[in-house]
């Protein structure tokens, strides 16, 4: 791939790949694929779940190439097709979960499924262990805590992405820290 492919401005790939170009979409997706990868991962774990809804949410983008006018930057716009997707993944998991449990005991409701990992060394450990405490949050406040904390998106942003108020975002922000504070503890405490 040549050099000036790489450093053209996204609007430039835009146009080219609109234009039927493979290899302009294919920058657009190295140049974000990181970023897509950070949010679904946050979302949903590392996995091939993770990985399919990584591929779907650069489907969609191709598939809405002629309608993106360019209102929000490309980041902003591929990580709320991610969000969105991981968002419906997590409604799907939830679904099945509630296929398959029992009815004899209706009061409880059927347990998040945890981020099962294999890492050996520490950072990966902590990764996995924060992972699993997201795993345990309900989505709307998981989707805050990855777009805030994780992928590094401001108050407002988080808000815009998320379709909703400035102040929903830090309320939600705020119970899920406390949330996942006593979720690591409690696994720290039991180890």
């Amino acid at each position: 791939m040549a050099m000036s492919e790489r450093g053209s401005t996204d609007t430039a790939l835009i146009d080219r790949a609109r234009e039927g170009d493979e290899t302009a979409f294919r920058v657009l997706v190295e140049r974000y694929e990181p970023q897509v990868a950070a949010t679904v991962v946050g979302m949903l774990g590392p996995g091939d779940e993770a990985d399919d809804v990584g591929q779907e949410t650069f489907v969609r983008f191709y598939r809405a190439l002629a309608k993106f006018r360019g209102d929000a930057a490309l980041g902003t716009y591929m990580t709320r097709i991610a969000m969105n997707l991981s968002l419906n993944a997590m409604k799907r998991r939830q679904k099945q979960r509630w296929r398959f449990w029992s009815r004899d005991d209706e009061e409880k409701a059927p347990p998040e499924s945890s981020v099962d990992g294999r890492g050996e060394q520490a950072a990966e450990e902590r990764s996995e262990a924060v992972h699993a405490a997201l795993a345990r949050l309900k989505p709307d406040f998981r989707a805050v805590v990855v777009l805030r904390m994780l992928d590094g998106y401001s108050t407002k942003e988080t808000a815009a992405l998320l379709k909703i108020a400035e102040g929903t975002v830090l309320s939600r922000l705020s119970r899920a820290m406390k949330q996942l504070e006593t979720i690591l503890k409690n696994e720290v405490d039991l180890l």
